[in-house]
């Protein structure tokens, strides 16, 4: 499947308000995809950007966010390091985290010098990792068709929080559609709606589990209709 079929599959099945937004990590600004020019907030700021078309976003353009900028693997200035351990510092004595967290965020590996971002179904590249912005009942149906509702397996779903961008490579590192609440930083700085919730799915599972979800959603409606049945019949 091609991005813009995975794109309009995951969309479709989800009856998606936002388009799912693709992210590769790259060597070197590619060719022919235009370079950001304004430095924003945080990271996950990269992600509302995106929705509008794909542009490249190097390193630097992401430092107004140290721990994003360190989630997303880039090497670190010597100035934006400190304000980082300072970050961290006062999070971890104000009781937003504890002391034994920041070494176990997950991080991206690879020490990229930029990020591609863009709407999956105009992205030229191929994505490391595809973000959306689920309701709860998109939730349940993205939930469903990643195995995690299942009750023969160990309950292990993963759903995380704080903070919100390091369900991107922890997706990555696992290779599994991740969940996340989110956090306060996401919250503010991209202004999405705060009924919505974040969920990421690495590349090399994009294509089987847009099929996935198409037919999860099939299951559903078909639940649904079931279950109306039973209801208009109740009253």
């Amino acid at each position: 499947m091609t991005n813009q079929e995975v794109g309009a599959a995951i969309t479709a099945a989800l009856d998606l308000e936002l388009p799912p937004i693709a992210l590769a990590v790259v060597d070197q600004p590619p060719v022919g995809i235009d370079t950001v020019q304004t430095d924003l907030p945080s990271a996950c700021s990269f992600w509302r950007r995106a929705e509008q078309g794909v542009f490249y976003a190097p390193a630097e353009a992401h430092f107004n966010c140290p721990v994003g900028a360190m989630v997303m693997g880039f090497e670190l200035p010597e100035a934006v390091a400190s304000e980082l351990q300072q970050l961290v510092t006062s999070m971890c004595d104000c009781g937003y985290i504890a002391s034994e967290e920041p070494a176990r965020i997950p991080a991206v590996h690879s020490k990229p010098k930029g990020i591609v971002y863009g709407p999956l179904d105009a992205f030229p590249l191929r994505p490391d990792v595809v973000v959306c912005w689920l309701s709860p009942s998109q939730a349940m149906i993205w939930n469903e068709a990643s195995g995690e509702a299942r009750w023969d397996r160990a309950i292990s779903a993963p759903i995380s929080g704080r903070p919100a961008c390091a369900a991107l490579p922890a997706s990555i590192s696992q290779n599994r559609p991740f969940l996340s609440f989110g956090c306060m930083g996401m919250r503010t700085f991209t202004e999405v709606s705060g009924d919505r919730m974040l969920a990421i799915v690495p590349e090399a599972l994009l294509a089987e589990f847009a099929s996935k979800l198409k037919a999860m959603r099939s299951t559903n409606d078909a639940m649904h209709s079931f279950y109306k049945g039973r209801l208009e019949r109740a009253r």
